[in-house]
């Protein structure tokens, strides 16, 4: 199978990929707290090995290449438990802005932000539309278990769908690294009167000793398993691959910002 790994090339083996008019994807993820049973590297490990199985999946189709994960997020919500180290959204946007002009230096003119962390969802939104508007290349997003909603609310007994430190991300634990999962500490997990805050109408900051209490575990990872994971990392995967292989998705935006461009039909 061919290397789709980025850490893993030469520079000249990039290049012949640059020449393949890949996509380069970005895991965009974070270093937080996941409760007494998880270590904080969930969310990176959980994207990166998404990308890298959907990557392998397109390779002859439409290629991609994986850069290693960015493991700074915005997760300023989750620092009261400690072992968190979160951005901000200023010095995000202007990392992946550099990681933009830096890939496209290379040669590459596609660039997928692939999140796998709750709290970079709104500002991967912005922050793709803005640089794919100021860059002229498709600048695509998209949460992983998001776009795999659907399948994995099939797969998951407890919970509709993935939430924190719960079922799916102790069971895609358990399916990738179960020597990695404190699988003692499971069963005292739960979190306390966990609730909702807010509303999808108004929106304030929440951290999250506010929205699970006690252990900051959102959902019941008593219920996860090895089985569950390998088919939740496959639904998310393939999810990824459909996007991928999407070819209005990845057309050159519209040149909005040009003199003159008012009236005009897009190129």
């Amino acid at each position: 199978m061919r290397e789709v790994r980025w850490e893993r090339l030469t520079a000249a083996e990039i290049n012949e990929w640059a020449a393949r008019d890949a996509a380069v994807i970005l895991p965009v993820a974070a270093l937080e707290q996941h409760g007494p049973h998880l270590p904080v590297w969930t969310d990176s490990l959980i994207g990166h090995a998404t990308c890298i199985r959907a990557a392998e999946l397109v390779t002859e189709d439409a290629p991609a290449l994986v850069l290693p994960p960015m493991w700074q997020g915005i997760s300023e919500h989750h620092l009261p438990f400690g072992g968190t180290i979160s951005l901000d959204f200023k010095t995000m946007q202007a990392v992946i802005a550099c990681v933009a002009r830096s890939v496209m230096a290379c040669g590459f003119r596609k660039l997928f932000l692939a999140n796998s962390h709750g709290g970079n969802v709104e500002p991967l939104m912005v922050i793709a539309r803005e640089l794919g508007a100021e860059l002229g290349i498709p600048v695509v997003t998209a949460t992983v278990h998001q776009a795999a909603a659907a399948a994995i609310a099939g797969i998951l007994e407890t919970q509709s769908g993935t939430r924190h430190a719960c079922e799916a991300e102790t069971s895609l634990w358990l399916a990738l690294a179960p020597d990695q999962v404190r699988q003692d500490k499971i069963a005292g997990a739960i979190s306390e009167g966990s609730r909702s805050v807010g509303s999808s109408a108004f929106q304030r900051f929440w951290s999250f000793a506010e929205r699970a209490p006690g252990t900051g575990v959102l959902g019941d990872p008593r219920a996860a398993t090895a089985e569950k994971g390998e088919r939740i990392l496959a639904a998310m995967a393939e999810a990824l691959a459909r996007g991928l292989r999407d070819p209005l998705l990845w057309s050159k935006p519209d040149d909005v910002w040009t003199p003159g461009r008012a009236g005009r039909a897009p190129q």
